[in-house]
């Protein structure tokens, strides 16, 4: 809430700390490969005096446009395409374009499945991957819309262990733990800051991130906190 009474809105999630771009290109060129996709290179325009080239494309960006194309027209992913395009969404440094990835993952695999592998890189990742995996989180409930995305090897519904619940948890605990700012960065937006929503014994975490939010360097984490605190 600001001065004059209104509701301040969020701040932008700023970008990462880290420079990701060559990491992601290799995921991305990885999916391509699976898919049967070829982009070919093309050097980016240079200060000169040179015309930029008629698309005026980077080879990612046309990448991305090849790979809407195909979610479009329809594919059957095979087991391996699941790990790369899982991989692509943790790496991609855009939390607007990961989605590219998820959806599909989703639509063809199930969402338990993708959320569980998503789950492993927060717990076990580095702290670049525990960061793109929570930029991913954020698609992880999509609604399944891509009818022509299908499994090579269907399998059977999604069910069994609640990974919402546990990634809750997860995040809560890395949150507290991990001193990374682009992590905290990235987890907070999705924490649940009501001690409603864990078991008793989570409670006094619960108050630590609030508390280490409040006061963090970070003027994002500091502004994004006190839109979630709740009981």
């Amino acid at each position: 809430m600001t001065a004059d009474g209104k509701t301040a809105g969020f701040m932008a999630l700023p970008g990462d700390t880290e420079d990701r771009r060559a990491v992601f290109a290799g995921s991305l060129a990885d999916v391509l490969r699976l898919l049967g996709i070829q982009v070919v290179a093309e050097p980016e325009p240079g200060p000169g005096p040179e015309p930029e080239p008629a698309d005026g494309l980077t080879w990612e960006r046309r990448a991305r446009a090849a790979l809407r194309k195909v979610w479009r027209d329809g594919v059957v992913l095979s087991e391996e395409a699941f790990d790369a395009l899982v991989k692509a969404a943790v790496h991609d440094p855009n939390p607007s374009f990961n989605r590219q990835f998820v959806e599909p993952a989703l639509n063809a695999f199930g969402h338990r499945r993708v959320q569980a592998a998503l789950l492993a890189y927060l717990r076990t990742g580095t702290d670049p991957e525990r960061a793109g995996a929570a930029r991913a989180w954020y698609w992880s409930a999509l609604t399944l819309e891509m009818p022509r995305v299908r499994a090579e090897h269907p399998a059977p519904a999604d069910e069994g262990t609640n990974v919402v619940k546990e990634w809750r948890e997860a995040a809560l605990r890395e949150f507290v733990r991990n001193e990374h700012v682009d992590v905290r960065r990235c987890i907070l937006p999705l924490l649940r800051l009501r001690k409603s929503s864990y078991p008793q014994e989570l409670h006094a975490l619960v108050d630590e991130a609030v508390a280490i939010a409040r006061s963090h360097p970070d003027e994002y984490i500091r502004h994004r906190v006190e839109h979630q605190v709740g009981d």
